[in-house]
């Protein structure tokens, strides 16, 4: 049986309600236009392409249905590593960050613009009969499948795991919700600032004797995203051992709850609930920021000699024979007048006064940066975290770049965030293989639309 065969049997109701729609002999023009498993395996991997060595994931096909920030931000890292990302959008409005801003840069937002590189965008109504068959026929042809749509909702559009597994059992399923695909919180949504809230983040994050802190940051979002990342590349290498896709449940509750790290760890196993620090670290002093003459510095004394090299930067060689000092465990007991001393010595330098003071000595100390100075700082620029783009109705725009570098490949030149539906007709005629007049058809019957600026 042909692949357009074999797929047709999979839905035929939706084939037969697109008799109407499509010529005769159709379904034969759907195939699989990636190779099996196995050759997106280590055969592929040792072959060049212009401008370099191939990246780790040429081949690899990508499904993106998510959208704000988890998800964005696991297919744009797919994206770096050589995915080709179909994401797919709402006609009308998109994604939704789309619209969050200002700061807008011609009529795209700085933040959608900041996790949307290297993906192509089009746009399909899931409310429409002909929308959610070709997702079906989009996902027979795919490597990954992203999502994070509430836990069932594409179940009831014949979009579930199970649905497009059956049709492509090599498919990796990634959904990304709030709480899981199960569970007594699982039909609730999933929001950044309510995750770092149940999930204990905002309980230790503010000042010493302040009201629990918002990350300034998604760090709930984006933690997730990364778990989604390195979950999508493990299953794509167990399916080159075994043939076989797999359904991943990646969850803002889980992501956030297993990055506590030590936090759970002294709860779990000593019984000690958290409390809020500011910048100060609970188990090791000094290990937190100072306030200077003109801003601030942070000091990580890990160990006891690093401690006595502060003591000799600062020249307060007495601490270093003070009983109460002599040891972390001592110093974290006698905390408060340790850092009185310490703070009123830091105020009477300038931070590059005493970052000058530090260099050399061994401990580890930086600046708290505003984000010009960031992106003025040479080692941010030396490791590339600026990457620049020609967008079409932006112009030329920088966001940062990928935190990661490979021996292997270089990262090359970006495509940048796409307008909004730029490749509807691009993914229905090369993807899909779609004539011009199955295409013309669905763009009236507005199961899909295409940007006029594409």
């Amino acid at each position: 049986m042909s692949t357009g065969g074999k797929m047709a049997a999979a839905f035929p109701q939706w084939r037969r309600g697109l008799s109407a729609l499509c010529p005769a002999g159709f379904t034969s023009q759907l195939r699989r236009n990636l190779p099996v498993t196995c050759q997106v395996g280590a055969r592929r991997l040792s072959h060049t392409r212009a401008g370099g060595l191939l990246r780790p994931l040429e081949g690899v096909r990508v499904l993106d249905l998510s959208r704000v920030l988890a998800g964005p931000f696991a297919t744009m890292i797919l994206g770096d590593l050589g995915a080709e990302v179909i994401k797919v959008e709402r006609p009308g409005a998109g994604d939704d960050t789309r619209a969050w801003g200002p700061p807008f840069i011609g009529a795209e937002s700085a933040y959608f613009l900041s996790v949307n590189r290297n993906k192509k965008s089009i746009c399909v109504d899931l409310k429409h009969p002909r929308g959610t068959g070709l997702i079906q026929e989009l996902a027979a042809v795919c490597d990954v499948l992203v999502e994070n749509f509430l836990p069932g909702k594409l179940h009831q559009l014949g979009l579930g795991s199970e649905e497009l597994c059956r049709i492509n059992p090599e498919l990796i399923y990634c959904s990304i919700s709030g709480y899981g695909q199960t569970g007594p919180q699982a039909q609730s949504p999933g929001y950044d600032s309510i995750a770092s809230a149940v999930s204990g983040m905002m309980h230790i994050t503010g000042p010493e004797d302040g009201e629990p802190v918002r990350p300034g940051v998604a760090m709930t979002d984006l933690a997730t995203g990364l778990y989604a990342h390195g979950a999508v590349m493990a299953a794509l290498l167990q399916r080159h051992r075994t043939g076989r896709g797999a359904h991943i449940d990646c969850n803002l509750l889980s992501a956030q709850v297993s990055c506590l790290s030590h936090i759970a760890s002294n709860y779990l196993n000593a019984g000690k609930e958290a409390r809020r620090w500011g910048t100060a670290h609970e188990s090791i002093v000094p290990y937190q920021a100072f306030t200077t003459k003109d801003g601030h510095i942070v000091v990580a004394a890990g160990n006891d000699q690093q401690f006595v090299k502060v003591c000799h930067v600062l020249q307060l060689l007495e601490l270093t024979e003070h009983p109460d000092y002599r040891t972390n465990q001592l110093r974290v007991q006698n905390r408060k007048l340790l850092l009185q001393t310490l703070s009123q010595r830091f105020l009477q330098e300038k931070t590059a006064d005493w970052l000058t003071r530090f260099e050399g000595s061994g401990v580890p100390v930086g600046p708290i940066n505003s984000i010009q100075e960031v992106f003025s700082d040479p080692q941010v620029k030396h490791n590339g975290l600026m990457q620049e783009m020609n967008h079409p109705t932006a112009g030329r725009i920088t966001v940062p770049g990928p935190a990661v570098r490979f021996s292997s490949f270089a990262h090359g030149e970006p495509t940048p965030p796409p307008l909004i539906g730029q490749h509807t007709v691009q993914v229905l005629r090369h993807t899909l293989s779609y004539s011009d007049d199955v295409i013309n058809t669905l763009l009236e019957s507005k199961a899909v639309t295409q940007n006029e600026m594409s």
